[in-house]
Parts: structure tokens; C-alpha cells; sequence
């Protein structure tokens, strides 16, 4: 019985050592989201561009990129010219300016050119906080119906669109039959 009591700490030291190995391989800009297959969450909002009130249903139609910037995020400035190449190229990409004055951020849209189709002010951070968002940049890919179907944390770059999300993208586009 007293051997027995000795091996406590050893299994408890070996549990403790195999999860913290494994999380030696985890990917730390890969947060799950819950919203994963579920609708984009349910809001009303002014436009970054004008004075109407987008919904959740003006996302629909067509698969998008969700895209949720701020002029104060520094890595956003990194990801603008990318998203601004991916538009040109007909990719359908959507704003979403988190936490933001809509002033600075009509005066970064002209300066930095504007990618966004449409581009929805949440300046309390409502539909940020609804989509489970840490902070920006972060995109989430949406299909024809609103639905979402992948969540990206960090900045788009190159090498993200086209290991990452461009296949995802064609697969949503190529389904919708667009």
C-alpha cells in the first residue's frame, strides 16, 4: 500500500508531462469557433461607406470573406494590400471595422483603397463579441447563405490564400455554382 502511495506524484507528474508535450504541436493561431456551420449571428449595423443599416442578411447571395479590421490594428495595414490584390481579382470580400471611429476608418479606405463590398461599422464591438472575435485581424469564410464555414485568425497573407484559403474559397464559389 505504501509503494502505491509513492506512485501518486510520478502518474501525476507523467499526466502533467504528456499534455503539456502535446501542446508542443498545437497551432496557436488556430482558435476554434463554435460558430463553425451555424449562421453569422444575427445584427443590425450602420455602413462604414454610408448612413443604411446592414443586416445579416445583406451577406448573403454569394460566398465571402468576413473580414474584421480596425485602423488601429498594425497587422491589418500588413493584410490591406493583399485583400485589396484578392477583390481586384474578384474575390467577394466583406468588412467588418471592429472598435473603430468610422472617420478614421473612411480616411484609411481612401488612402489604402477600399476592398470591401460592403463594410459594417461596429464601433461597440456587438457583432465582433457575437462572432467570438480576440482581436483583428481575423476572417472568417461565409458561404452563400450566411453560413460559416472557416475561421482564420491572424494576417491573410500570400502564402494564407493560396495554401489555406483560396481552395476553401473555389470549393464555396464552385457549390453556389458562381
Amino acid at each position: 500500500m505504501r509503494r502505491l502511495i509513492l506512485l501518486i506524484p510520478l502518474l501525476i507528474f507523467l499526466g502533467v508531462a504528456v499534455f503539456l508535450y502535446r501542446g508542443l504541436f498545437l497551432d496557436p493561431s488556430e482558435l476554434p469557433s463554435a460558430l463553425i456551420g451555424k449562421p453569422v449571428p444575427a445584427f443590425s449595423l450602420p455602413s462604414v461607406q454610408d448612413e443604411r443599416t446592414l443586416t445579416q442578411d445583406d451577406l448573403k447571395g454569394r460566398p465571402a470573406l468576413l473580414n474584421v479590421w480596425a485602423t488601429w490594428c498594425v497587422a491589418c495595414r500588413v493584410e490591406h494590400p493583399v485583400l485589396n490584390k484578392l477583390a481586384e481579382q474578384g474575390v467577394r470580400i466583406l468588412g467588418v471595422n471592429y472598435k473603430d471611429d468610422n472617420a478614421a476608418a473612411r480616411k484609411w479606405l481612401e488612402e489604402f483603397h477600399d476592398p470591401y463590398q460592403l463594410n459594417i461599422n461596429d464601433a461597440q464591438g456587438s457583432l465582433g463579441l457575437d462572432l467570438g472575435v480576440y482581436g483583428a485581424p481575423e476572417t472568417f469564410l461565409i458561404d452563400a447563405q450566411g453560413i460559416i464555414r472557416h475561421k482564420y485568425v491572424g494576417v491573410i497573407d500570400q502564402d494564407v490564400w493560396r495554401e489555406q484559403l483560396a481552395p476553401l474559397y473555389r470549393q464555396l464559389v464552385d457549390e453556389a455554382g458562381q
